[in-house]
């Protein structure tokens, strides 16, 4: 897997026409960073607005994550589904890039979700990849999703076979929602055993609170690790998640 970088230039100052409600952000600030992904043997071009807020960035998670669908490695045994189109959910999407990979290289039925005000660059991401996964067969949806938003997850509904996530425990607020969230959908009584994989990377110690409750209601365990790079403690730890079977 390859990557480049373009920084996208600002030609607001080029054109009179230019609609002045528009909002023009600076142009070091809108990053086209393109993954050359060899299953695929194709682009994926996803925009990064770095100055907009964390969701609107790339992450290790997420870079990991793409490899590992890329390169059809431990991911794989989990994302099959025989004789059935796969349907993905992806949480906390950001810019993107792990659910539009999954869609273009795994063929796959695959829903994004953020917050309102992500959404746009979502759809913005999507677009600038249609031909590479529609190509595949692949399709793919962006929707709003607001962890523990019982309205908005029966809007998306249910019947996803996995769920996907990158760099979600982050801060402690969110914990208690993510896991109310993972059990929508992946706890539905009758359905086949579902999978959560995430990738994440140890920040802080408050962490382990997370861990700590997800294991009263899943069993969880370690499917990849990588190395520390930079001189960091640790690399990107990607984990299953799977319902505790009932007693």
């Amino acid at each position: 897997m390859d990557i480049s970088f373009t920084n996208l230039r600002n030609d607001s100052d080029d054109n009179e026409n230019d609609n002045d409600n528009d909002e023009v952000l600076p142009s070091e600030d809108q990053q086209l960073i393109r993954h050359h992904v060899n299953a695929v043997n194709a682009e994926i071009v996803i925009r990064q607005l770095a100055s907009q807020g964390i969701a609107f960035q790339l992450w290790p998670a997420a870079s990991t994550l793409l490899s590992l669908l890329d390169n059809h490695r431990i991911l794989h045994p989990f994302l099959r589904r025989d004789n059935c189109r796969l349907r993905l959910l992806e949480l906390g999407s950001g810019t993107g890039l792990v659910g539009i990979a999954a869609a273009a290289i795994l063929g796959a039925d695959v829903t994004v979700t953020d917050l309102a005000h992500v959404i746009p660059n979502l759809d913005f991401n999507i677009a600038a990849n249609a031909e590479v996964v529609g190509s595949g067969g692949g399709k793919l949806v962006a929707a709003e999703l607001g962890w523990g938003n019982v309205e908005q997850m029966e809007v998306i509904g249910k019947g996803f076979d996995v769920v996907l996530g990158s760099d979600l425990v982050y801060h402690d607020h969110s914990y208690e929602p993510l896991l109310e969230t993972l059990k929508y959908f992946l706890l539905s009584l009758g359905d086949e055993e579902k999978v959560f994989v995430m990738a994440h990377v140890k920040r802080w110690n408050k962490e382990a609170v997370f861990f700590k409750r997800a294991r009263k209601v899943f069993s969880v365990d370690v499917i990849h690790r990588d190395p520390p790079v930079d001189g960091k403690r640790g690399g990107v730890i990607v984990y299953r998640f799977v319902a505790k079977p009932r007693k």
